[in-house]
């Protein structure tokens, strides 16, 4: 009869340790994951800088993420018959990936282009081709994302 109450009483109390500890843990992954949510808000309103720079020669237009729109539906910004060698600076924010594409259309086969993104003085992609329809677009990370 002892043993079968020692039994209960072992069972008990490691049920209530059990309880305790299962609670003690969800309530620091609530922490963990109220901690992580405030993070994500900051970097999606956190804005940053990146500078477009497209060389070459024969380009007909350039087409550049300007901030505009969303990380998933960004508004992309133009501009035809573009005079190179040419930069643009921009804000985006959050994950917004920047990006540009300069394309060029030349029947001789003579087009070339580069096109780079620069944020805090380092090149974060580089891209060129040439030919009789180059286009050759940079797209790189949001650096708030990595």
């Amino acid at each position: 009869m002892h043993r079968s109450i020692r039994t209960a009483a072992v069972a008990g109390m490691a049920a209530i340790g059990l309880v305790f500890g299962l609670s003690a843990c969800s309530e620091v992954s609530e922490v963990a994951k109220d901690e992580a949510v405030d993070q994500v808000d900051k970097a999606m309103n956190e804005k940053y800088e990146v500078t477009y720079e497209v060389t070459g020669k024969g380009v007909d237009s350039i087409q550049f993420s300007a901030g505009g729109g969303t990380a998933t539906n960004p508004k992309l910004e133009a501009v035809d018959k573009p005079t190179l060698p040419w930069k643009k600076t921009v804000t985006l924010r959050g994950i917004m990936a920047p990006s540009v594409l300069p394309v060029a259309v030349d029947v001789s086969g003579d087009a070339q282009i580069n096109c780079k993104i620069i944020y805090k003085g380092k090149t974060i992609a580089d891209q060129s081709a040439k030919g009789l329809a180059a286009a050759k677009g940079c797209v790189a990370i949001s650096p708030l994302a990595q």
